[in-house]
């Protein structure tokens, strides 16, 4: 499922029109990625949250040369379901 199928079940479940449910479910992913950015840990309750975590700076290996390279410290966006998540994923 991409962004368009979502849109595309928003609107068909509340009868809106499909430019105004990709409006919103672009929208919801814009305001999801501002809060990372900040830093926030983003909870949906019954779904699930959404958190930042550092990955320190770390020494890796070129797979094509073998030579030792320096990867940089970064951060990285993390999900945890939801419990009610989980149970549907696992029947």
């Amino acid at each position: 499922m991409n962004n368009s199928d979502l849109a595309d079940a928003l609107a068909a479940s509340n009868g809106i029109s499909k430019s105004d449910a990709r409006k919103y479910v672009d929208g919801v992913f814009a305001a999801i990625a501002d809060a990372a950015a900040k830093g926030e840990e983003i909870s949906l309750n019954g779904f699930g949250k959404f958190k930042v975590k550092d990955s320190p700076a770390r020494e890796g290996r070129n797979p094509s040369t073998g030579e030792t390279i320096q990867i940089a410290a970064s951060k990285k966006l993390t999900f945890a379901p939801a419990k009610a998540v989980k149970d549907k994923l696992n029947g």
